[in-house]
């Protein structure tokens, strides 16, 4: 059974940093394309990170330039540098694996809370 177990979450104050782990367990993890969604209170649900197979990157544009996505194959582990928090990015974090991230996310993390609040 594929499991994505998401830590590192937790309260920060705006200005700080988080680093976000996902270890994933029941599957290869170096084929699948990997990130990091998000959910804040009455919002929807947006992609913040994705690394695919290749190493590729994107970014939500509110998140460029202060997130940072990175894997290490070898440990079947995601991460997620997060600098500079602003209390905007106050949300549940979600861990994805997917096949084909451009279909759509076969596996999910069952979330971290992230707060950035004085």
């Amino acid at each position: 059974q594929v499991q994505l177990v998401e830590s590192g979450g937790g309260l920060v104050q705006p200005g700080g940093s988080l680093k976000l782990s996902c270890e994933a367990s029941g599957l290869i993890f170096s084929p699948y394309d990997m990130g990091w969604y998000r959910q804040a209170p009455g919002q929807e649900r947006e992609k913040v990170a994705g690394m695919n197979r290749d190493g590729s990157t994107i970014y939500l544009d509110s998140v460029k330039g202060r997130f940072t996505i990175s894997r290490d194959n070898a440990k079947n582990t995601a991460f997620l540098q997060m600098n500079a928090l602003k209390p905007e990015d106050t949300a549940v974090y979600y861990c994805y694996v997917s096949r084909f991230s451009a279909i759509g996310v076969d596996y999910w993390g069952k979330g971290i809370l992230v707060t950035v609040s004085s």
